[in-house]
Order: structure tokens, then C-alpha cells, then sequence
């Protein structure tokens, strides 16, 4: 318990340091510091918690602490190496820190290890574009797509990438190739047919969610 209070004695005071030096900033809210010291008992419990560690470091990412915040996703990485969200978190405070060059070598060391499945590739990619780095994601998922190249579900995440780019061309040629290798996906006929794609499910029903804007249709090949 004493270690328990030391601790949080200590995380309250660097989150006043920093506003201290940041006027405009507001201090963490009563919740957060609720969180901080749930989690800092979890790991007082247990220090070898590599989500307890992750989710303290988003909290301390959130204070605008970004090396508190590092360190945080380094520990965790430590107990889980192929925690990816810590490890897209890693990139993140290098990147908000304006130092592209770390963060290109995290990002790319990262992508390497990630390199032996598809799966890591995919999951990896969607660590990074949850942080905003766009690019680094997109590496991922090209990676997984030569890694399985018949994969549904990895050209049904690059189309969905697209989307959220709003980029509906692309998303619309990564959303076919899925449908054209798992023709039974319902949620991807669907967001096909939002685009106004007509796509045939293979007991023969179509699948139309949207009429297109000038009133034709497109049937996918």
C-alpha cells in the first residue's frame, strides 16, 4: 500500500509539473486520476501487466506526458512483444514529438517483426491507423496482401482503409476483390451496394443498399 500511495504521489505530481509549464492546458479530470490509480495498484499487483501498462500510458498520452507516456508502451511491449497497439503507440509519441526520423525507425523495425504472418501484418496496421498513421498502415496492410494474396479479409480492410480516406475508388477495387474471393460476406455486399455496386450472392439474391447518383448500376464482375 505504501508503494501504491508513493506512486501515485508521484504521478499527481508530474501531471502538476506539466500544467505548471502549460497554463492553457487543463489538468487531469477527477476520473483520470481514478484510472491512473486503479491502474497503478493493478500493477503493483502484478508489474509483468502489459495492458495495465498500455492503458496507463494512453492515460499519461492524454496528459500531453508523451515520455511518461513511451515508457509506458515500452514496458508493455517488454511483457508482450507483439502488443501492437503499444507499439503503434511508441510511434505515435515519437511522431507528436516532430521527430519523423525515430519514428520512421520504430515504425519500421516494427513492420519487420510484424512480417511473419499476415495476421500480425493486418493487426499491426490497424494499431497504426487508429493512432492517425495513415501511412505506416497502409505499409502494413500492402505487407499482409503479399503475404496472402487470396485473403479476403485482408483486401476487406484495405477497402475499408480507403473509405475512411474517403478515397471511394480504391475502396471500391479492394471491396470487389474481397467480395470475389468470399462471396458470402454480407457486410461487405452491403457497403458495396452504399457505393451503388450491385454484387450477386451466390444463392442468386442481390445485394442493393444504394441506388447510384445518376441512376445507373454497376454489376461486379
Amino acid at each position: 500500500m505504501a508503494r501504491i500511495a508513493m506512486i501515485t504521489t508521484m504521478v499527481l505530481a508530474a501531471a502538476l509539473v506539466s500544467n505548471g509549464c502549460n497554463g492553457a492546458k487543463k489538468g487531469p479530470s477527477t476520473h483520470e486520476e481514478s484510472q491512473k490509480t486503479e491502474l497503478l495498484r493493478q500493477i503493483d499487483l502484478r508489474y509483468e501487466n502489459p495492458d495495465a501498462h498500455y492503458q496507463l500510458g494512453k492515460l499519461y498520452y492524454a496528459d500531453g506526458l508523451l515520455s511518461k507516456a513511451e515508457w509506458e508502451y515500452r514496458v508493455a511491449i517488454g511483457f508482450n512483444p507483439v502488443h501492437y497497439p503499444a507499439q503503434a503507440g511508441v510511434v505515435k509519441t515519437w511522431h507528436d514529438r516532430k521527430n519523423t526520423e525515430r519514428a520512421q525507425v520504430a515504425a519500421e523495425l516494427y513492420t519487420s517483426q510484424a512480417a511473419t504472418s499476415a495476421d500480425a501484418s493486418l493487426r499491426l496496421g490497424k494499431a497504426f491507423q487508429g493512432e492517425g498513421l495513415n501511412d505506416y498502415a497502409l505499409t502494413c496492410y500492402q505487407q499482409a496482401a503479399n503475404l496472402a494474396p487470396k485473403s479476403p479479409v485482408v483486401f476487406k480492410q484495405m477497402g475499408y482503409f480507403y473509405l475512411a480516406q474517403d478515397d471511394k475508388a480504391l475502396a471500391e477495387e479492394y471491396l470487389r476483390r474481397s467480395f470475389e474471393l468470399d462471396p458470402y460476406q454480407s457486410e461487405v455486399a452491403g457497403e458495396l451496394g452504399r457505393m451503388g455496386v450491385i454484387v450477386q450472392t451466390p444463392r442468386g439474391t442481390a445485394v442493393e443498399q444504394a441506388v447510384p447518383a445518376e441512376g445507373a448500376t454497376q454489376e461486379a464482375p
